[in-house]
């Protein structure tokens, strides 16, 4: 029985609205996912997430197999029971984390021999036990182990590199058999058109319950990103969730879920946000600069979070500069539900089929070097 539907396709983009069904609920896409890296979405705990309608979020099986250790979280309940989260969520299988640390790994058949950041402590990952591994955590959506391809990458390391994360992604299917618990398969291929489509014919040939295009938001150009992106999702099967790992910005957001991606996931709200950088309706706010030392006004006069009802920019100013560990939760709250309600107002606008005037919008200020904010309430005020 396939989990995801297709509810609405947009009659001007590829831009589509589903249903995907998991263990723990169901999620609306298009859909944005908080990272929570290490079981926690920093600074924010499950009620704040729940406040501002966050609907699935994202672990990672490399962090969490290492601290605390999957056998203690499967011990203690599981993923959701251990972080006092009733909603979805979804492990990525580690491969990003383990292929990041160069210098600490070594690719074989088999698997990664690598060591922890944590203790220099030697592991061995293969696909099969990254499967393993996030069973034991018990995501409600795992994902295969696959090779990350870096950028800029030959066509020779890219090719085999590809044809070993198919193999890999077989070993992962074979190995997978927890009821209830989707799979999803990783297209790789780099920047390399012919071996997208070779990944894509092999990851789609085995057959999972959703496709992610990974490899992508590692260095390249946005122009380029956006190409593979474009030539690669609507190779992949229509009935089936799809999701671009790492991406992105709002303006990321938009112009690939008007190319028919469903899912995303990034850290880019909540880092700008421990960092000071918050978006609103009015453009980039950089809370540190001295103008806001005695602004009496919300971060943004039209937002409604938490953090916009209560406090001025003088004060979210004064907590940055003071490291108060209040500001990553206020800074984090707010762009969170500008995250959340850019979704909900795309959510609208593909149903009425109104999509297609922001994305003109989008490519318009991103040629004017505006693209990365935008008024998530301008989506709706198109007809």
């Amino acid at each position: 029985m396939n989990s995801f539907k297709v509810l609405h396709k947009d009659k001007n983009t590829n831009a589509r609205l589903g249903i995907l069904k998991t263990g723990h609920g169901e999620v609306a896409t298009p859909v944005f996912m908080p990272v929570g890296t290490q079981a926690s979405v920093k600074a924010l705990s499950p009620h704040d997430l729940k406040d501002n309608n966050v609907e699935i979020i994202l672990g990672n099986t490399y962090h969490l197999y290492l601290r605390p250790g999957h056998d203690i979280i499967k011990r203690l309940g599981g993923l959701q029971r251990f972080i006092g989260w009733d909603k979805p969520i979804l492990t990525d299988s580690g491969g990003f984390q383990v292929f990041s640390h160069s210098d600490l790994r070594k690719i074989r058949e088999e698997g990664v021999e690598f060591k922890s950041y944590i203790d220099g402590s030697r592991h061995f990952m293969t696909p099969e036990y990254s499967i393993e591994i996030q069973e034991s955590l018990g995501a409600d959506i795992i994902m295969t182990f696959d090779e990350p391809v870096p950028y800029p990458s030959t066509y020779e390391y890219t090719l085999k590199s590809t044809e070993l994360t198919a193999r890999w992604a077989r070993r992962c299917k074979e190995r997978h058999n927890k009821k209830g618990q989707l799979l999803f398969g990783i297209v790789q291929g780099g920047v390399y058109e012919d071996l997208r489509r070779r990944s894509i014919e092999d990851i789609v040939g085995i057959g999972f319950d959703g496709y992610a295009i990974g490899g992508l938001s590692v260095g390249e150009k946005k122009c380029l990103m956006y190409e593979v992106a474009e030539y690669t999702s609507p190779l992949l099967p229509f009935d089936k969730p799809r999701y671009l790992m790492g991406v992105g910005t709002p303006d990321d957001i938009v112009r690939c879920i008007s190319i028919g991606i469903d899912m995303f996931d990034c850290v880019i709200p909540t880092r700008n946000a421990r960092n000071g950088c918050l978006f609103t309706s009015d453009g980039k706010v950089v809370i540190k600069n001295s103008k806001y030392v005695s602004d009496d006004n919300p971060l943004d006069p039209l937002c409604d979070c938490y953090t916009c009802r209560n406090f001025s920019r003088g004060y979210l100013r004064h907590l940055f500069v003071s490291n108060e560990i209040l500001s990553y939760r206020l800074n984090t709250i707010h762009n969170i539900h500008y995250y959340m309600n850019l979704i909900k107002n795309i959510r609208e606008a593909i149903a009425a089929n109104r999509f297609s005037e922001l994305v003109k919008k989008i490519c318009c200020n991103t040629e004017n070097n505006e693209g990365d904010w935008f008024d998530v309430r301008d989506i709706g005020r198109w007809g």
